[in-house]
This record gives structure tokens, sequence and C-alpha cells, in this order.
């Protein structure tokens, strides 16, 4: 589970990251990466930002179970790979079709390629 500070939760944050921030597409998911300008705007005077993430889980990926089945899978993988993420940044992952049959191998493959293309890592 990710700790309150570490969620998104606002429509308006959930825009910026998909709007301004970097995205990699992979398979099964594709990750929008904000890491510029992401404190939160309604805490003023906030010194070390917490890095935020949130999901976007369609009907396209299944039915109600399997919906709820890789939004947990994939906080629990986002949850272990936080401290890699500058401070601040904001992050939607967004599964794919595919996420709902995928296990949760397939998904840490995915969002770790992901990661490291919008970290700088190799590029694709």
């Amino acid at each position: 589970m990710l700790s309150p500070e570490n969620r998104l939760r606002r429509r308006e944050d959930f825009a910026s990251a998909v709007r301004r921030g970097r995205r990699a597409g992979r398979p099964l998911l594709v990750v929008h990466l904000r890491t510029s300008g992401a404190t939160d705007p309604h805490e003023p005077g906030e010194i070390d930002p917490s890095t935020r993430a949130g999901f976007v889980v369609s009907k396209a990926v299944g039915g109600a179970v399997v919906r709820n089945r890789v939004k947990r899978r994939l906080r629990h993988l986002v949850r272990e790979r936080l401290s890699q993420l500058p401070p601040g940044s904001l992050v939607v992952v967004r599964a794919l079709p595919g996420a709902g049959d995928a296990g949760v191998d397939e998904l840490a493959r995915d969002l770790d390629a992901a990661l490291t293309r919008l970290l700088g890592g190799v590029a694709r």
C-alpha cells in the first residue's frame, strides 16, 4: 500500500503529470513522469515534497476484480521504486488492456523499463 503522502488524488495533479510530464510506453503500461515544478501549490513552504503516484486502470483491462488486482500489483511495485525517483515527482501509471492477463513479473519488467527510460537510462 502507498502511504497517503505518496498518493496522487487530485484531477489537476493527474492532468499535470500526463500533459506536462515525459511519457514512456511499454506493451503492458504507459508511465508519465513529471519532475520539475511538481510541488503541491496547496502546501506553501513545503521544503521536501514527497513523490506521488497515481494509477489509471480502465474497463478495457477487465472487470472490477481484474482492475483492482492490477491496481494492487502496480501500487506495490511503485512503492518499492519511489526511492529511485526525484523528490517531488508526479508519476501516473496507465495500465493497457494486456495488463489484466499479465503476472507481477511482467508488470515489474515493463515498469522498470519505462522508469529507466524516463530517468535518463538506456534509450529504447
